[in-house]
């Protein structure tokens, strides 16, 4: 390669454009990647307002061998996540890179030097653009499509985050199951939701249509509340609550969510998603004019649903109310249609949540992966 590569930050619609066409140059071969909903995308990546940088900086890096875009990358000082962990730690994400190990030092390190300009410390991800979001690189299972809001990327991207000097910090887990499960769950399992239900008089119920927009709130609220010790996490501002209700308000089916409640007070939420993932490669992520009435409307054929969430607050949290809300929502799946389910993404350090699906007869399908990379002057000579 004589050509030489050059990383600028990108700057003005074109440089936009050929930051978000290079995903599909890249994959246009690839049978099993999943176009993103564009219209989001341009959002997270910050060409338009997202409530996520109402907290947080963002610059977006295009890396040219010659003339041609060979790879991107977005970095962002996250500084809800530096105020709520106590760190200077900046994240980057939506990292696409041909296979060019030179053109991703450069791309990286020069986003790396646009953290250090800001007082950050050192780097992780990738991220999109925060937890809260799309996360993690996949470095196993690549022989099937990702489920709906599911990173999906190269099986090389792994080889040129290392060469950059990123190493492991923690993987996330996909595991899936027949959702005819419970016809063979773990009596020790059925134990608990049975013992949970009784001693709390936990009572279950669906998100109600007619206080929709309410119930999601309840449902994220829970999720903000019941996450505070988990590693990574960042608490979602309000703005941000609302920006994910609205969304999910046009995905969610009342009847895969699951509301438990003690005494009429919300203490555990969990939900399912469908993966849309087929219908969006349909539309190749384009909802409008048309597309959202095609997702709508092609929804009951789909047979995968990716089980996000099951909340539980801190102080009912140990005591398998998540099962409990679980299982609320199984039964409507299978009348529903649903064949598959998909649990994820699980922390490779949460033992407990892992060790409960693993007993229920989930298997692991997918890891994804987090990097971590000090800027500290030590750690970048050492991996020089």
């Amino acid at each position: 390669m004589s050509e030489n590569v050059l990383c600028q930050p990108v700057s003005g619609r074109q440089d936009q454009k050929a930051f978000l066409d290079l995903e599909k140059r890249l994959y246009r071969d690839d049978p099993n990647w999943v176009p993103p909903l564009w219209s989001e995308r341009v959002k997270l990546v910050g060409f338009k307002h997202h409530p996520f940088y109402d907290d947080a900086e963002g610059q977006t890096f295009l890396v040219r061998r010659g003339d041609r875009v060979v790879g991107r990358v977005l970095a962002v000082v996250n500084h809800a996540h530096n105020r709520y962990h106590e760190e200077t730690r900046g994240f980057f994400g939506f990292f696409e890179c041909e296979d060019d190990e030179e053109a991703a030092i450069e791309l990286l390190k020069t986003a790396g030097d646009w953290l250090k300009e800001r007082g950050m410390t050192g780097v992780r991800g990738p991220v999109h653009p925060s937890l809260n979001y799309e996360v993690g690189l996949l470095v196993d299972g690549f022989d099937t499509p990702p489920t709906f809001l599911i990173p999906y990327n190269h099986p090389y991207y792994e080889r040129l985050i290392q060469a950059a000097g990123f190493e492991k910090s923690q993987d996330l887990y996909s595991y899936e199951a027949s959702i005819d499960i419970l016809e063979t769950l773990d009596p020790k399992l059925l134990f608990v939701i049975e013992e949970s239900t009784r001693r709390f008089n936990a009572v279950c119920r669906s998100i109600d249509p007619k206080n929709f927009n309410a119930d999601v709130r309840v449902f994220l609220d829970i999720y903000n509340q019941s996450l505070q010790r988990t590693w990574g996490y960042v608490p979602m501002s309000e703005a941000e609550v609302d920006d994910q209700s609205k969304g999910l308000k046009n995905l969610l089916l009342p009847k895969l969510t699951s509301i438990a409640e003690i005494d009429g007070k919300p203490v555990g939420a969990g939900f399912g998603l469908l993966d849309y993932n087929p219908l969006i490669k349909k539309i190749n992520g384009k909802l409008f004019p048309f597309g959202w009435l095609k997702l709508l409307m092609g929804r009951k054929k789909l047979k995968r649903l990716r089980l996000v969430s099951a909340n539980v607050l801190p102080e009912y949290q140990k005591w398998g109310l998540g099962l409990v809300t679980l299982y609320k929502i199984l039964p409507e799946a299978i009348k529903f249609g649903i064949e598959m389910g998909e649990f994820s993404w699980v922390l490779e350090s949460n033992q407990l949540s892992r060790g409960t699906i693993e007993r229920g007869g989930a298997t692991r399908s997918k890891t994804h992966r987090i990097y971590d990379r000090s800027l500290t002057p030590d750690s970048e000579q050492a991996s020089t």
